[in-house]
C-alpha cells in the first residue's frame, strides 16, 4: 500500500471519529478541516470535501448544503466503523481500544 493511501485511510477515520463523538453525531466541514489538522495531517478544505463526498457514497455519513457549505452527520454504518465494529476498505481500522 502506498503512503498516500494510507493518509487517506487515516484522514477518513479521523472524520468518522470525530462525527462519532459529538453529541449530534453532526460538524460542518470547517470542523472537520481542523480537526484532520489537529490529527497531524496537512489537508485542504477541498480534499476534506472530497473525503465527505465519498464517506456519503460509502454509506458512512450524509451530507446536507448550508450556503456553500458541507454538514455531515454520521450514520449508524459510519459509527460501526469508526469504532471498529465495521470494516470499510478506504477507510483505516481504529486500533483496540482507540
Amino acid at each position: 500500500m502506498e503512503f498516500a493511501d494510507l493518509l487517506t485511510e487515516d484522514e477518513r477515520l479521523v472524520i468518522l471519529r470525530a462525527l462519532e463523538k459529538d453529541l449530534g453525531y453532526s460538524h460542518n466541514e470547517s470542523i472537520l478541516h481542523s480537526v484532520v489538522e489537529r490529527y497531524g495531517h496537512a489537508c485542504s478544505r477541498d480534499k476534506v470535501r472530497t473525503h465527505l463526498t465519498w464517506l456519503q457514497e460509502q454509506g458512512l455519513l450524509t451530507l446536507k448544503t448550508v450556503g456553500t457549505i458541507y454538514v455531515a452527520t454520521i450514520t449508524q454504518r459510519g459509527a460501526d466503523v469508526a469504532t471498529g465494529r465495521a470494516v470499510v476498505p478506504g477507510v483505516k481500522r481504529p486500533s483496540p481500544g482507540a
